[in-house]
């Protein structure tokens, strides 16, 4: 078995300036350069370690606030803009993940995580510290811009640590994280809200931030090294974080805060289209632009980012519709619908992981996530076809089998992104990545919204969804339509996703071979197309 020489360590990037990519501004997108000489397992455990554990931060703060907000609503007197607490953190966490992944390539994986969690930990301090509704939404935001940072760059750091063939074993251990803050966030908010004080949602955060900061900043100084001296395109930042925030508050208020046909939405929509122009426009002419032009010419990557943005995009719109549907079709408390809901989690993280294990010991790695996403499809065309139909036993198994079937797209879509591009392009092509799979979200959330939340009468009046919810009280048929209409949706994301996926090159992932018998070849890098 042959290997090419190693990249330098030194903060250069590639070993030869003649590599693709290797010697110009933004490198190139086809060739992926050499991995370096591995580390030893009980430093790569302790840099795992540190970055699971700032992954759990983020990850945790995004279900522990839920239950406190009614009472942090009362105790800051404004009720009104109680949702932004959860929207700001989500348009900041979004906006820079990918502007995170760049200065990662130019500064470095340590330096940018670091400061991450120290900016999490700030935005948490002046969280439990807020005095009006506002200045808490303020702080969120600051929060979410840190949170932001954390995912990409942790993901980033273990395609820096390991071979893509080893890759897939550690990036599931990301979908553990989020699974355990799933279940127990809610009920440590709650605990905390009713027991203590709702500040205490924020503090807790404090001495697991400064922990994480502690491990990492001690294990990351023998993290291999792929920064390259580049200038950071204000311009094209800027660009795409108004086009992204226009888009995201045009998706939130839709239906809901605003008609869809009111000038505030339409002029939300029509500024982010010209800033997404702009931002294309910036791309084409910028010398060192924010995503690299070779990089999106990569068919592997425009190909895995939109299956991403159509397949996780799904499983966050169904985490927010299946309770209410659960509520209204089956009649079941909030508590019940929550139960059901961990069926989907559990698919989801147990289809991770299978697919995890099995993308670095077969060639034909595509085969078990096109698998799983045309069970997805199969059971939301049950649960379409049947939304009363079933009980709650029915519907939980079915939820579990779409979890798993779309789950295997969380390690792939990041193991092979990372897998097309140079080691110094780590970084904003998982940036990239995981913005396109949180901006699927939030526009899938709101196109089931459009449907779930929204009903159109013939005088074109809005029912909104206190009245939906009122009708919780006992099963609704007459919603059974609306939920038909929900999962055929869904349903159509994932065929999206699958047709993209069916498209992509099984290129052989590069790294040591899993079995004595692998072939060598498979475990080559590729040539540039």
């Amino acid at each position: 078995m042959t290997y090419p020489p190693a990249p330098r360590t030194d903060g250069t990037g590639s070993s030869d300036p003649a590599t693709p990519g290797g010697g110009g501004p933004g490198g190139g997108g086809g060739a992926p350069a050499a991995f370096h000489a591995p580390l030893a397992p009980a430093a790569i455990n302790k840099i795992i370690a540190g970055i699971m554990l700032a992954m759990f931060l983020s990850a945790l703060e995004q279900t522990i606030v839920a239950p406190a907000l009614p009472t942090i609503g009362v105790h800051l007197g404004d009720i009104e803009n109680l949702s932004w607490v959860v929207t700001a953190y989500l348009l900041s966490a979004t906006a820079v993940t990918p502007l995170f992944g760049k200065l990662s390539d130019i500064y470095g994986r340590r330096t940018i995580l670091l400061t991450g969690v120290t900016i999490f930990i700030a935005g948490s301090i002046a969280c439990a510290l807020a005095p009006t509704m506002w200045a808490l939404i303020a702080a969120r935001a600051l929060q979410g811009i840190g949170g932001g940072g954390i995912l990409p760059i942790a993901q980033t750091i273990i395609a820096d640590l390991v071979s893509p063939r080893e890759r897939p074993r550690y990036q599931s251990y990301s979908a553990v994280m989020f699974m355990i803050a799933s279940v127990i966030g809610p009920v440590l908010g709650g605990v905390l809200t009713d027991r203590v004080h709702w500040s205490l949602i924020f503090w807790i955060n404090v001495p697991m931030g400064g922990a994480a900061l502690v491990i990492t900043y001690r294990a990351l100084h023998k993290l291999p090294r792929h920064e390259r001296p580049h200038k950071l395109d204000i311009v094209g930042a800027a660009l795409m974080v108004v086009a992204a925030v226009a888009l995201m508050l045009a998706m939130t208020w839709g239906g809901s805060r605003y008609p869809w046909a009111s000038w505030q939405i339409l002029a939300m929509i029509a500024g982010s289209a010209v800033a997404w122009g702009l931002f294309a426009l910036r791309l084409a002419t910028a010398a060192e632009p924010l995503i690299p032009p070779s990089v999106l010419r990569e068919p592997v990557v425009t190909r895995i980012v939109v299956a991403a943005f159509f397949s996780i995009g799904a499983i966050i719109g169904l985490s927010i519709y299946v309770p209410l549907y659960l509520e209204l079709m089956l009649g079941a408390s909030p508590s019940v619908s929550g139960t059901a809901l961990i069926a989907f989690t559990a698919g989801t993280v147990a289809g991770a992981f299978a697919a995890g294990r099995s993308l670095g010991h077969s060639r034909h790695y595509k085969r078990l996530p096109m698998a799983g996403l045309a069970i997805g499809i199969v059971s939301l065309a049950v649960l379409a076809a049947m939304p009363n139909g079933l009980n709650l036993a029915g519907v939980s198994g079915l939820l579990f089998l779409c979890g798993g079937g779309i789950g295997t797209m969380y390690p792939v879509t990041t193991v092979l992104i990372q897998n097309a591009v140079l080691p110094h392009q780590f970084g904003i092509v998982t940036g990239t990545l995981n913005f396109f799979r949180l901006l699927g979200g939030t526009i899938i959330v709101a196109a089931l919204g459009a449907i779930v939340l929204t009903k159109v009468d013939a005088s074109g009046g809005l029912v909104a969804l206190d009245l939906l919810a009122k009708s919780g009280a006992q099963p609704d048929a007459d919603f059974s339509t609306v939920f038909s209409w929900v999962f055929i949706a869904a349903a159509a994301c994932l065929a999206v996703a699958l047709v993209c996926l069916a498209g992509i090159e099984e290129r052989p992932l590069r790294g040591p071979s899993p079995a004595p018998t692998a072939s060598s070849r498979e475990a080559a890098p590729v040539a540039a197309e």
